[in-house]
């Protein structure tokens, strides 16, 4: 049976329970977990917090996730991926965070705005245009776009921040949610965004800069909160996880 999560790293205690319950048999090898939705209304718990701790039993070879279908248990591997560090955040996490630093940056950076950081941020959109079917590239010209926007208020300490938290997104975590859903699409929206960012600073109208990046930050929750039975769902009209699973919740 799920307990009542306490206060930790959520996504972990979720994780946790989930894994208990597959390494004791009560699901089986093949068998569809419950939908997204139906784990977070019986953990209470938000789906984001749901999302990332299904994707760290992916990554730890527990699950697999099959886009519009589930996530189906499946066998340990013979050599199980090494444990990650307790306090690993979730990639959630890590865009809530960037929300709430990046918006106060924007703003500052509109009020000190200058002709050669408008060129700098030119330089790295022109170089963005043309690598939408490169993702490495892409999120190294995405780190330097933020970074830029941060170094125009001249503070040493916020420019290092923003880029450790960006580098962050590195995670085995992260990689693998962002191999579910950042495509050539996804990458030209973000750029647009990118574009938005750049104008409504280069305007000097603080509120506007702090307004786009912030759509931009939520957006890019947006882009990885597909459902991943969503299909299902949207064909029954509830939950998707097959059968009940009442004894087990």
């Amino acid at each position: 049976m799920f307990a009542a999560i306490q206060p930790r790293r959520l996504y972990r205690q979720v994780a946790d329970q989930i894994r208990t319950l597959i390494e004791s048999g009560e699901f089986a090898v093949g068998e569809r977990l419950p939908g997204e939705r139906e784990l977070a209304e019986k953990l209470g718990v938000s789906r984001p917090t749901i999302r990332e701790a299904l994707i760290a039993l992916e990554v730890e070879g527990l699950v697999h996730i099959r886009m519009g279908s589930g996530i189906y248990v499946t066998r340990r591997p013979e050599k199980p991926a090494p444990a990650q560090a307790e306090d690993l955040e979730g990639p959630f996490e890590l865009l809530r965070a960037r929300a709430l630093i990046e918006c106060a940056i924007a703003e500052e950076a509109a009020k000190a705005i200058m002709p050669a950081h408008i060129d700098a941020l030119d330089d790295v959109l022109t170089k963005m245009a043309s690598t939408f079917n490169d993702p490495r590239t892409s999120i190294a010209l995405d780190r330097t776009f933020h970074t830029t926007i941060a170094g125009i208020i001249e503070n040493a300490a916020l420019n290092r921040f923003v880029g450790e938290l960006f580098d962050q997104r590195m995670t085995p975590y992260f990689e693998k949610l962002a191999s579910y859903f950042e495509s050539p699409a996804s990458w030209r929206e973000a750029f647009e965004e990118h574009r938005a960012i750049r104008d409504a600073i280069a305007s000097g109208d603080p509120a506007r800069a702090k307004s786009a990046m912030q759509h931009h930050l939520l957006q890019s929750q947006v882009r990885f909160s597909k459902s991943f039975d969503e299909e299902l769902e949207s064909e029954k009209g509830h939950p998707a996880g097959g059968r009940s699973r009442s004894t087990k919740i």
